[in-house]
C-alpha cells in the first residue's frame, strides 16, 4: 500500500480477519494427507481406481520446497492422476527434482544477483548504442530499445539504481 501498488480501500475490505497460514514447505507433515486427498478426488473425477500411493513419491513431495504452494501440489497430483495407468499413484521424479528441495536451506542464491547484473549491464549499454548516449531521448523514454513499456523500463532503472544522468553526453 505504501508503494501505491495496492489500493488501501480494497486492502481493508479484505483484511477483516487476517489468517496466517504458513507455506506448504513449512508443513511437511500435511503433505501426505493432501496428496492422498487430491489423488482420491481426481481419481474419482476421472473414473480411475488408484489404491496405493508410491512411498518414494511421498518422500519426494515432502522434500520439495513447493514454491507454488498448495496449488502447485494440486496441479502436479492432478497431472499425475491423468497419466496414471495402474492402481499405484506416482509422480514423475523429474517434476520435483528440477527445483531445489526444501531440505537445502541457504540464504539467497547467486542466480538472482547475476541476473540483475546482466539486466543492469544491458540497460546501461543501450543508451550509447541506440540513442547516442542520451538516456532522456524519445526512443529511451518509450522503451523501444527493449520492447517494453517506458514505465516498466523506468521501474527497472529505479530498482537497479542506475544513474541515468551519467549517460547524457
Amino acid at each position: 500500500m505504501a508503494a501505491g501498488a495496492f489500493r488501501s480501500d480494497l486492502f481493508y475490505r479484505l483484511n477483516v480477519f487476517p489468517i496466517d497460514v504458513p507455506p506448504l514447505r513449512h508443513r511437511e507433515e500435511d503433505i501426505p494427507l493432501l496428496v492422498e486427498y487430491f489423488v482420491r478426488r481426481f481419481a474419482e473425477e476421472m473414473g480411475k481406481r488408484i489404491r496405493r500411493i508410491d512411498k518414494r513419491t511421498l518422500e519426494l513431495c515432502q522434500a520439495y520446497s513447493w514454491p507454488g504452494n498448495i496449488r502447485e501440489l494440486q496441479n502436479i497430483v492432478e497431472r499425475s492422476v491423468i497419466l496414471c495407468t495402474g492402481d499405484t499413484f506416482a509422480i514423475d521424479e523429474a517434476w520435483l527434482s528440477v527445483r531445489e528441495p526444501a531440505s537445502v536451506k541457504h540464504p539467497g542464491s547467486a542466480c538472482p544477483e547475476a541476473l540483475q547484473g546482466q539486466e543492469k549491464a544491458l540497460i546501461e549499454a543501450a543508451p550509447g548504442a541506440r540513442s547516442r548516449g542520451k538516456v532522456a531521448g524519445a526512443e529511451w523514454r518509450r522503451g523501444d530499445s527493449f520492447g517494453v513499456p517506458a514505465s516498466t523500463l523506468e521501474s527497472k532503472i529505479r530498482q537497479l539504481k542506475i544513474e541515468k544522468r551519467r549517460f547524457v553526453l
